[in-house]
């Protein structure tokens, strides 16, 4: 291998590492957690059905009677669903099919035993199994029936699929956020307001519903009070970037009034009490979820922004100016970038931002408190450092913030299945964000990394001779 290609190869490890090496400690994250938290698991819904008729299909012939038992929840309704269509076209009658709570199944039993029906084949989920083992003692006629219940397998329940999509529904609100927060840092800057934006947005959507028809508000009336919520924080994001640039208020002091101010708007206009008259059709963005993958809306919504800001940040002449801008002000000034218009609009976007987080944020909660967003400033910040954006500006990624978001939701909800306390786990994020900051610094000063990967550093940049 040439030194000339050796050079590109190790330049380009060097720009992988410093754009993306997070994800690295995500998938380690993952492995991790997939390991630790390996167990039984019950199938559930049409995989339960499936799993169920491969047992019958090897201890029974067609025509056999089956008893069918199920819980009142959306899971065990697909679940029995699944296993009426399916049991009918094998040729097996259903002549029962009990559903309800233990006391429910347990009278319906009694009632079917006393009339006389022969009970061979009982189906049922393992969570009713004690159930029916009961019935079962007290009954001679059930003593003799077959009970099926789904096979367990062992699966990480990290890698259960509901778990998945829990993580990235949990993480939506915080990096559609950061996705602003990530354009406010690269251009230089800092925007504490975001949590309490989040909290104004999420009051101002649900009092407009409450005043323009409530309960009983249209479609028409959801879209306009989240439009007048999303346009009013990001006004406040305008007026930030504003007094940032027309009277030079350092962002953090700029930034922290408006978070005050933001606040106090929202217990002004709630008179300090949550807003529940909402409409049931409100949710439709914070729980509902496409009917295929089952993929929630908001993380929907959260990866097409994500897609939309990785193309302007990499491909427009704007994304170029905020990393012109970021990296050094004053060098963007000369050359004739106009410093100032872009850092009013990275905030305008935080704040609008901001403001879509709020609304995903009511929708969610399907209410309005001025309670919300409480240190949510916290953790997009975090996000944002953890995914590897340099807080002194002019380096980081979309794409990156994103992975930050994943890394911080993934350990979140790993330690909450690992049943660590939460005292515990404000240590350990604690640690995790002093960890990504350090880094930070020592990419900066080429240090404590291999020499060939060090970043920022006079060895790195040297021509091969």
């Amino acid at each position: 291998m040439s030194p000339l290609t050796t050079h590109t190869l190790r330049s380009s490890v060097r720009r992988l590492f410093r754009d993306y090496g997070m994800l690295g400690v995500l998938v380690l994250l993952c492995i991790f957690f997939s390991v630790v938290t390996m167990s039984e698991q019950h199938p559930e819904g049409e995989a339960a059905a499936d799993a169920v008729m491969a047992q019958i299909a090897s201890i029974r012939s067609p025509g056999t009677d089956v008893i069918l038992i199920g819980r009142s929840t959306g899971d065990d309704s697909l679940y029995i669903h699944a296993l009426q269509i399916q049991l009918k076209a094998k040729g097996h009658e259903v002549v029962g099919t009990i559903v309800g709570d233990p006391a429910t199944i347990r009278e319906s039993l009694r009632q079917l035993v006393d009339s006389g029906q022969n009970i061979k084949l009982v189906i049922a989920p393992q969570a009713l199994l004690p159930v029916l083992h009961a019935a079962q003692a007290q009954s001679p006629l059930l003593a003799s029936a077959t009970i099926l219940t789904p096979p367990t397998k062992r699966w990480p329940t990290f890698l259960l699929a509901d778990n998945l999509r829990n993580i990235a529904n949990q993480i939506s609100v915080i990096a559609i956020i950061a996705i602003g927060m990530t354009m406010v840092i690269i251009a230089g800057g800092i925007d504490l307001s975001v949590g309490s934006l989040i909290a104004l947005s999420a009051v101002i959507a649900a009092w407009f519903i409450q005043i323009m028809g409530g309960t009983g508000a249209g479609t028409a009336t959801l879209w306009l009070s989240c439009a007048i919520a999303i346009l009013a924080c990001g006004l406040t994001g305008a007026f930030s970037g504003w007094m940032i640039t027309s009277f030079r208020i350092p962002p953090f002091i700029a930034t922290l009034a408006m978070m005050q101010v933001a606040a106090g708007l929202a217990y002004i206009i709630s008179q300090g009490k949550p807003i529940y008259q909402i409409p049931d059709s409100f949710i439709w963005l914070g729980r509902g979820a496409e009917p295929l993958l089952r993929i929630p809306h908001a993380v929907i919504l959260m990866a097409l922004l994500y897609g939309a800001a990785h193309i302007v940040m990499t491909r427009t002449t704007l994304g170029r100016y905020v990393y012109a801008v970021g990296g050094n002000s004053e060098a963007a000034r000369l050359s004739g970038i106009r410093v100032r218009v872009v850092q009013f609009i990275v905030y305008t976007v935080c704040g609008t931002l901001a403001g879509l987080g709020g609304v995903v944020m009511a929708s969610q909660l399907k209410s309005g408190a001025p309670t919300y967003g409480l240190a949510y400033e916290l953790q997009v910040i975090a996000a944002v450092v953890v995914g590897g954006t340099s807080l002194s500006g002019g380096e980081g990624r979309i794409l990156g913030t994103l992975i930050g978001a994943l890394v911080i939701g993934v350990i979140q909800n790993g330690m909450n299945l690992t049943n660590v306390e939460s005292y515990t786990q404000k240590v350990v994020l604690g640690l995790v964000i002093l960890a990504a900051v350090l880094l930070d610094q020592l990419k900066h000063r080429g240090r404590g990394l291999p020499r060939w990967l060090r970043i920022g550093g006079a060895a790195s940049d040297k021509t091969i001779e």
